[in-house]
């Protein structure tokens, strides 16, 4: 009987307890963010000033391309590294290309080609060390916004961003369900760059190699480009004078574009395009292949296509896979088989053999010689990959922590050559 008045004096005084306290005790609950506030320039500024400087630490590095003995190498969002690759063993930064707003580059000749934001411009490399502006081709790329809601304007260009991390008081509900006026919260640019040209007496010219997560690619005297929906043909028979000659409407969430002879595969979130530039003014779509919503940047050969699918991205897909297809016929385009992947990201094809960077579980390397049962060579692990440009027996790995170039003359024995690191 005492131990059931104790019990019973217990339960009282937690019931007491739990309702005085709301009543005396107020918690506050905080909550930081990042504010990004830009930093505005006048646009004619910003274009006179696009030309090469001293040579900059890479920090957030994204597509790559590779003309003759340089590697041009994008800083996600601020412009391009001009490396020397005479030596692959001993690379050399010449310099670095200010250009606001650049993702994706390309190589014809002397001409670099990169986006600014939303337009396309042009710039004389016949001296890469006396890199120069030399023309704008504007709204190629009308989907390119800034974060939350800042959109590029004709006069005035975004060069910067200030960041303040600001905590704020949302006790009372006003955060979990509540609202705050965040417009530059802190937001990320969407990443959406194969030897291309196989050597042969058929083989469409190539100017240049890009990687697998390329929006750009040029063939002949074209270049052609991709945004959210739309694939651009642009002339480039003057080079430094680029003229856009025709728009098709693709789809939606398109994402890269792979060239091989005389066809573009172009990834969408989708599925894959294969479109014929026997007229190359003309791009006439042929097939496509559907897929589970993922991202997907694509390679190919005559006979199959390699395609990557990965989850974790703005494409909201759940896959991780790399699926091979059957693009023999180009009109009717069907899957052979899908292997299993981590992350998977670019890719490259020298042969019969498959480069896979596939996230952080590394580098992955297929013999591809049986579409139907690829074999694992080699898997370099520690590190997080994300594009690779394979070419000569020699091997351009972007990294979350760099560059690193590899010597696969020896495929059973991948060797390091070279690193260059990014600088926090």
């Amino acid at each position: 009987m005492r131990v059931q008045k104790m019990l019973f004096k217990l339960i009282i005084a937690i019931i007491t307890i739990s309702v005085i306290l709301p009543g005396c005790v107020k918690d506050k609950i905080t909550k930081t963010y990042t504010i990004l506030t830009p930093v505005y320039e006048n646009k004619a500024t910003v274009l006179s000033n696009i030309k090469i400087g001293t040579p900059e630490s890479i920090k957030s590095p994204g597509k790559i391309y590779l003309y003759g003995q340089y590697i041009f190498l994008n800083e996600i969002d601020k412009g391009v590294h001009v490396i020397n690759n005479t030596n692959p063993a001993n690379p050399v930064n010449l310099g670095f290309i200010d250009i606001p707003g650049n993702l994706d580059i390309a190589v014809n000749g002397t001409t670099l080609y990169a986006d600014f934001y939303s337009d396309l411009i042009a710039i004389d490399i016949t001296n890469p060390q006396q890199a120069k502006f030399s023309k704008l081709l504007p709204h190629i790329f009308p989907d390119r916004q800034y974060a939350n809601g800042f959109s590029p304007d004709t006069t005035k260009i975004i060069i910067d961003w200030i960041k303040k991390d600001t905590t704020i008081d949302i006790s009372g509900g006003q955060g979990y369900g509540g609202w705050f006026n965040c417009r530059a919260c802190l937001a990320y640019s969407s990443l959406t760059p194969g030897v291309v040209n196989d050597g042969s007496k058929n083989s469409v010219s190539v100017q240049g190699i890009a990687g697998s997560m390329s929006r750009f690619a040029i063939v002949n005297e074209y270049l052609y480009a991709v945004n959210n929906s739309t694939l651009e043909s642009i002339s480039i028979s003057e080079a430094l004078n680029p003229q856009l000659v025709k728009s098709d409407n693709v789809g939606w969430n398109i994402e890269t574009i792979f060239p091989f002879k005389e066809k573009l595969f172009i990834g969408s979130a989708s599925g894959i395009f294969i479109y014929d530039i026997s007229n190359p003014s003309s791009p006439e779509r042929k097939g496509n292949f559907e897929h589970l919503s993922a991202c997907d940047p694509v390679v190919a050969d005559d006979n199959y296509a390699f395609v990557t699918l990965r989850s974790g991205t703005r494409c909201q897909g759940f896959t991780n896979q790399l699926d091979v297809l059957d693009v023999a016929n180009v009109n009717s385009p069907s899957l052979v088989k899908t292997y299993g992947m981590t992350n998977p990201h670019g890719l490259s094809k020298d042969g019969n053999t498959l480069f896979v960077c596939d996230g952080k579980d590394g580098l992955k390397v297929y013999d591809v010689s049986n579409v139907n049962d690829l074999k694992l060579i080699d898997h370099l692990q520690g590190m997080d990959t994300y594009d690779a440009i394979a070419w000569n027996k020699k091997l351009i790995l972007v990294t979350s922590n760099g560059i690193r170039q590899y010597d696969y003359s020896d495929i059973k024995t991948i060797r390091l050559l070279s690193t260059i690191s990014i600088t926090h």
